[in-house]
């Protein structure tokens, strides 16, 4: 007897809550990253990969698929394949080849994507994330197998012109910029993540955000993600709960059909196309609906998913091999000249790092989640010390980068800035509110710490006798807190240091100031 699921329209109905969603289900996921490369040529021409020229002008015969044009492989694209499949443990393949992914579509001249399809480059490997533990005290674990990771050129860009949403429904016309056709990507596709439980979205979000920070680390892309140069398409399905999600019993059930939200580009949007995916498709199972396996735009401004297209199985896209490169075969020594190269892991850097400088777990959660960890780095190693750098960097150039509405590294301020102002500040020289003023300066295209100081005329006065006229004048003023001072009340000493600082225009020592304000009127300090 054949079952009848009933027709439920899975873009009218309610989400569930996520809690009742995962009470239910269990989700599945699976991650595939696609990192451009940062080459000075394209994957198989010599065209320029330089981001934001104007439209059509990086192009050539074969990356616009001229008849007659042939392509050559990016030497440097497979060097930085092997180092990335090296970097997460995979095997590289001692023979791998191209293959051709027909598609129609106008974003690519040629109708067809060079990609590899069962013969990728690496393969078999893995990448284990930390997120925090359950109880708020540290980090886990969480490992993320990974299938392969391959070597394909990206398509043109698209500008779907008119309408309200900038897709290609409702526009009025298109225009497409090939500068974007053949620049060198690499693919990385994990094995479906199981076991992850009501954790799946920050375990998604973690481990797109370790990606970028290796590739990163190997410098083979600046992987921006606002700037397209790493996204993500985030595949989920839903299978019924049946016990713990890494239980022999939960694990044993049969996956559902997923879906595939395509080309999400922030860390916050992977975790939140989890999340939507999850509501939704539980809203439909439970409602008696089957789900459609199809692709799905992600809407950062709603939170939610909407329809792309019924999504296309390998036999689709009809591979076969591409006959006009030869297969990729390097050789062990090649590999191993290659591994040899490799930095320092990011997540062993950061422990090494955590313990070198001594900040605390919440400490350095902060200066991760500022993204300053670089910046920190080179400014203790420009001179400056663990506590000043995370100061600086975390406290006035991040208020002033959140008020510019820019990054950090965006600012007109570097590490060997932030050594100096510290410099300047340890020798004695400048205050905390002086050092402000001089980044101000520095901000502002004045030149150096030192550079902006001198112009400025900030320096803490040295003149122990003008320091001295300035608190006897105070005193002289103000005989009410001076008494009050003299009886024992020494926290009314402020208002005489406050005091002391105007005169001085600021360019004074307050810890030396109330020093003297004590002496002066025969209190110990």
């Amino acid at each position: 007897m054949t079952e009848h699921l009933t027709h439920v329209d899975s873009d009218s109905v309610e989400p569930l809550a996520l809690d009742d969603a995962l009470a239910a289900y269990d989700p599945v996921l699976g991650l595939e990253v696609h990192v451009e490369l940062s080459t000075a040529s394209k994957m198989f021409c010599g065209c320029s990969t330089e981001f934001g020229a104007e439209p059509n002008t990086h192009v050539c015969p074969v990356c616009l698929g001229l008849p007659g044009a042939l392509p050559v492989v990016n030497a440097a694209a497979v060097d930085a394949a092997i180092r990335i499949g090296l970097a997460l443990g995979c095997e590289v393949a001692p023979y791998s080849r191209f293959a051709r992914k027909n598609y129609f579509y106008p974003d690519m001249t040629k109708n067809f994507q060079t990609s590899q399809y069962d013969e990728p480059i690496v393969h078999d490997g893995h990448l284990d994330v930390e997120i925090p533990s359950e109880d708020g005290e540290g980090t886990e674990t969480f490992r993320v197998e990974i299938e392969r990771a391959h070597m394909e050129e990206d398509a043109g860009k698209l500008t779907h012109v008119g309408g309200s949403t900038g897709r290609i429904h409702g526009a009025v016309h298109s225009l497409v910029d090939y500068n974007r056709a053949g620049i060198p990507l690499i693919e990385i596709v994990t094995k479906p993540v199981v076991g992850a439980g009501h954790r799946a979205p920050e375990i998604a979000r973690a481990y797109v955000g370790a990606l970028r920070e290796i590739m990163r680390a190997l410098d083979v892309s600046d992987a921006r993600m606002e700037q397209g140069s790493l996204r993500c398409d985030v595949n989920l399905s839903l299978r019924p709960r049946v016990g713990a999600p890494d239980s022999p019993e939960q694990l044993a059930v049969p996956l559902g059909t997923r879906t595939e939200t395509k080309n999400v580009n922030s860390l916050r949007s992977v975790e939140g196309a989890v999340v939507a995916e999850i509501r939704r498709h539980a809203a439909v199972l439970a409602a008696g609906g089957s789900i459609l396996q199809e692709t799905r735009h992600w809407h950062e401004d709603t939170g939610e998913t909407t329809s792309g297209r019924p999504k296309s199985d390998a036999d689709d896209y009809r591979y076969f091999p591409e006959p006009d490169l030869v297969p990729v075969a390097p050789s062990r020594e090649r590999i191993e000249q290659l591994r040899a190269t490799l930095p320092e892991p990011p997540a062993a850097r950061r422990r090494r790092l955590q313990g070198e400088w001594g900040y605390s777990d919440l400490e350095m959660r902060d200066v991760l989640g500022s993204g300053a960890l670089d910046l920190i780095a080179a400014s203790v190693e420009a001179g400056a010390t663990p506590a000043a750098a995370r100061k600086w960097w975390l406290g006035e150039v991040a208020r002033r980068a959140k008020a510019d509405g820019r990054e950090l590294s965006d600012l007109d301020v570097d590490p060997a800035h932030i050594a100096e102002l510290d410099a300047l500040v340890a020798s004695g020289r400048l205050t905390d509110a002086m050092a402000r003023q001089v980044l101000d300066g520095v901000l502002e295209g004045e030149g150096t710490p030192t550079q902006v100081a001198d112009a400025r005329g900030l320096a803490i006065v040295s003149d122990d006798g003008a320091l001295q006229e300035a608190v006897d004048t105070v005193i002289a003023r103000n005989e009410a807190i001076a008494e009050k001072v003299r009886g024992g009340k020494v926290q009314a000493a402020g208002a005489l240091i406050g005091q002391v600082m105007k005169e001085m225009k600021g360019q004074a020592d307050a810890a030396k100031v109330r020093q003297l304000i004590l002496a002066t009127l025969g209190v110990d300090g």
